[in-house]
């Protein structure tokens, strides 16, 4: 639709794998490089994986295009087959007959075998391919490996090459795959493109299509950067979807406005609702008093139950009035509220007489003297766009991005803890009090309400004493910890890695890791600040705590630690333990 009017010959953001489209950057020419040598090389496997996106099937065509003439290649695209199917497919492709009367998995081997032998001896090498590799099931993998087993004396017959997602590397890897992993020859993992290669790749991209126009400034490359991951499948449907909006609104070249649009289109992050300036105030006169509440609250929670609106999860923590007493230090019953910073917040209001008042919250004390700060440099500003949903979908990128969680795109926080459950790691969400903001150990996910402006989720990457540098709407600042603080709302998010697997029992005797990490939270539940075992072996004393933690909690205590106990143990806050319901261990 908008070739015409940009000067292109064709689509130049098409997401389908033409090799005129491929960009060689230092990564995609050592992956290529990777599966010309499989090429070359004598039986075993090549192993090529990547995350979604990243290009391995164009790289694949690319190599298509340079086989040499001595070469057969067979190629699967649909691996979703059982054993009998695949080698059904793979005689097709190398164009053999198939055996006559009843179609069994001998009668097929018998005529590939006799087929490759041929192809031997007339100095020809049958390559197969198989794209999206991950689907393959275990016994298809066997029968796969089997096939490297016909050889002659001096030569392996069938090379093959597999394509995939990560999860392949995770298949191979198995136990029960250990003969396959050892038949790998040569492997390689496709990262997404660097900082600087997403802009030459868009540049490439529009040249081969015709120009050279700059239609995506470089302010808008790095922020185009910050939205895909650099992974080129992203890249390709946000600019397409970019230049369509740039072309209906009669436009150059791309704006940022623009480009955040189609970033909400690709991502199904929806627009932001309109909020009555009647209703915008008394929501927020209800979530001041609710945040001077919250802040008392330490309560760490999974961020995977589903919930309501975020809007409906700030009004749910606003229930008690803005004089209330803060509560005791006893447990209390989780808040009911889930993922924070869904939903539209408007920005609060002054708050009235007796209310609480962010900006007159004392200022965290650093370690050393501090020179008055100058307020226009020191107050933290909100983003320059009021887009919620896509402020959050880049915190989470952030904040994942860090723990090398590889989020297949920006998500909400809740798409995304469901994908790192895979990675063994959990989403919590807590809610502490402003001045706990400098015990706090980055990176991690906080909720900030800036000075007529609201609330928006931010990644806090690192701080020391006095300063923090954190992520705001893909965009990396630096302000004085006091500003933060100020401007801080009290809730939080980070990762954790995910206690060992609810199928799994420590009892007396057990040792490693696992022992460590159930020390360690029984230490934070009892006031200490480090464990107090000092080898990570399952003695007697670490059982009589598992039992006092037990009884505490109501749980049986035998001092085994199961699936409820480990779920208690990774609730746990800083110091204290909220009040559970009662169930059996």
């Amino acid at each position: 639709m908008y070739n015409p009017y940009f000067g292109f010959s064709e689509a130049p953001f098409s997401i389908s794998p033409d090799p005129r489209y491929l960009f060689m950057s230092e990564r995609h020419r050592e992956a290529l490089a990777h599966l010309l040598y499989g090429l070359q090389i004598d039986g075993g496997f090549v192993l090529l994986t990547g995350e979604v996106g990243t290009g391995k099937t164009t790289l694949c065509r690319c190599l298509l295009g340079q086989v040499p003439e001595h070469c057969d290649i067979a190629f699967i695209f649909n691996p979703k087959l059982s054993r009998l199917e695949l080698l059904k497919t793979l005689c097709e492709e190398l164009h053999i007959a198939p055996p006559e009367g009843v179609c069994s998995l001998k009668a097929l081997f018998d005529r590939l075998n006799a087929h490759l032998l041929e192809s031997n001896a007339r100095g020809r090498k049958t390559v197969l391919i198989v794209d999206e590799a991950q689907n393959l099931s275990a016994e298809v993998l066997e029968l796969l490996r089997l096939l490297t087993n016909l050889e002659t004396e001096r030569h392996k017959l069938l090379q093959i090459i597999l394509l995939g997602q990560t999860e392949l590397r995770e298949l191979v890897a198995r136990e029960d795959m250990r003969q396959l992993a050892q038949r790998i020859v040569a492997r390689y993992h496709l990262e997404p493109l660097s900082r600087p290669e997403v802009g030459a790749y868009v540049r490439h991209r529009l040249a081969v299509a015709g120009t050279r126009a700059e239609l995506f400034a470089p302010p808008l490359l790095e922020r185009l950067y910050r939205l895909s991951g650099g992974t080129p499948r992203l890249i390709n449907v946000l600019c397409d979807r970019a230049l369509l909006g740039a072309y209906v609104q009669d436009k150059p070249a791309v704006d940022r406005a623009t480009l955040d649009s189609a970033a909400r289109e690709v991502f199904g992050l929806p627009r932001r609702p309109k909020v009555p300036a009647a209703l915008a105030a008394a929501l927020g006169v209800s979530l001041l008093a609710g945040m001077a509440t919250a802040g008392w609250q330490l309560a760490p929670q999974p961020l995977l139950a589903a919930g309501r609106s975020g809007l409906d999860n700030l009004l749910a923590s606003a229930s008690a009035p803005a004089d209330a007493a803060p509560p005791a230090p006893s447990p209390v019953p989780e808040p009911s509220s889930t993922t924070p910073g869904k939903g539209d917040t408007p920005s609060p209001p002054a708050a009235p007489a007796g209310s609480p008042d962010l900006e007159s919250e004392p200022p965290l004390e650093p370690p050393h003297p501090e020179p008055a700060e100058p307020p226009p440099e020191e107050e933290l500003a909100g983003p320059a766009s009021e887009d919620h949903w896509l402020h959050e979908a880049l915190a989470v990128r952030a904040l994942f991005g860090h723990w090398q969680a590889g989020i297949r795109q920006p998500s909400d926080l809740d798409g995304a803890c469901r994908q790192v459950e895979e990675m063994s790691l959990r989403c919590l969400r807590r809610q502490a009090a402003a001045e706990s903001l400098a015990s706090l150990q980055p990176p991690l996910i906080v909720e900030l309400a800036p000075a007529g402006g609201p609330p928006f989720l931010a990644t806090l990457l690192e701080r020391d004493g006095r300063r923090a540098r954190l992520v705001v709407a893909g965009e990396v600042r630096e302000v004085g910890l006091a500003a933060l603080a100020r401007r801080w709302s009290g809730r939080y998010v980070q990762l954790q890695q995910a206690p060992l697997a609810r199928s799994r029992r420590l009892t007396l005797g057990s040792r490693g890791a696992d022992v460590a990490w159930v020390d360690l939270q029984l230490a934070r539940w009892e006031g200490q600040s480090r464990p107090r075992a000092g080898d990570p072996l399952f003695g007697s004393e670490l059982e009589q705590r598992v039992r006092q933690f037990q009884q505490a909690n109501g749980l049986l205590a035998d001092g085994v630690v199961g699936a409820q106990t480990l779920e208690r143990l990774a609730r746990l806050g800083a110091a204290e333990m909220t009040a559970l319901t009662r169930q059996s261990h």
